[in-house]
């Protein structure tokens, strides 16, 4: 799965399918490293609307990196963490920030979204607006992102 192809399906799945945003990057990250589990997926969830709909960090941000672990953290005591981890996870996040958000240092979900998530109308007008349109983008440039770096290391 190329870079452009994650972008694709990640905004299919979140503009189509009705996946968050964390979900949908955790989607194709996990199927581009060919680490595909149902349970990863259902976890994602529960960072959507900014960790639980509270509007913190976006879950888009959140999912990439969710990735990044996927691929160099460990499930036991006899692996070994790859310390590149770090690095990339840095990366992700400034990258995040400065280039697909570029919002004057913006991470955060509430800010990024415009949204309470915790106000059910604020989230159902989000839905029916056009605010979602830039969290759509920013979920297809994200998992492109996060491909191009899987690409790369």
């Amino acid at each position: 799965m190329t870079p452009q192809e994650m972008r694709k399906k990640a905004i299919e799945m979140m503009a189509v399918q009705r996946f968050h945003c964390s979900q949908a990057i955790a989607a194709v990250g996990q199927e581009k490293l060919g680490k595909v589990s149902d349970d990863v997926l259902r976890a994602m969830g529960a960072f959507g609307g900014g960790l639980g709909g509270n509007g913190e960090v976006c879950g888009a941000l959140a999912g990439g990196l969710a990735v990044l672990g996927l691929r160099y953290s460990r499930a036991n005591r006899d692996e070994k963490e790859n310390p590149r981890m770090w690095a990339d996870a840095q990366e992700l996040v400034r990258r995040f920030r400065d280039e697909v958000v570029n919002q004057n240092g913006a991470i955060d979900c509430r800010e990024i979204a415009s949204v309470d998530w915790t106000d059910r109308e604020q989230a159902r007008a989000f839905y029916r607006g056009d605010k979602v349109k830039k969290c759509i983008r920013i979920v297809g440039e994200t998992a492109m992102l996060v491909g191009e770096m899987l690409e790369r290391d």
